[in-house]
């Protein structure tokens, strides 16, 4: 009996170790494991780049706003300073009604 219990014994190991994958399973398992770590640094290069020029982007965007915002301020105070110099200063006229002082006379 316990021949024929070692030779079903031995017989089964053979059978598992027979049914695991062949030179070719493996290759292709491999190779298939391969393809898939290429695929995420692939997306993971599109995601950093797409990133990358996202903030390039908006840093552009942000430098032309900037520079529309410094010339119109620019260009406001130029404006503004020069109507206040084109206005030619108002002359007050004299009082008609205060009393001349002459000569020598001082107040009090």
């Amino acid at each position: 009996m316990k021949k024929i219990f070692t030779l079903v014994a031995v017989a089964g190991m053979f059978t598992f170790v027979a049914c695991g994958p062949s030179a070719e399973e493996k290759a292709k398992m491999e190779k298939a494991k391969q393809d898939s770590i290429a695929a995420v640094e692939a997306a993971k290069a599109a995601e950093e780049a797409a990133k990358a020029q996202a903030i390039a982007d908006s840093t552009a965007k942000f430098a032309e706003e900037a520079k529309a915002k410094m010339v119109a301020d620019s260009t406001a105070k130029y404006e503004a300073d020069h109507k206040k110099a084109a206005k030619p200063a108002k002359k007050e006229a004299p009082k008609k009604d205060a009393p001349k002082v002459k000569a020598g006379q001082g107040k009090g």
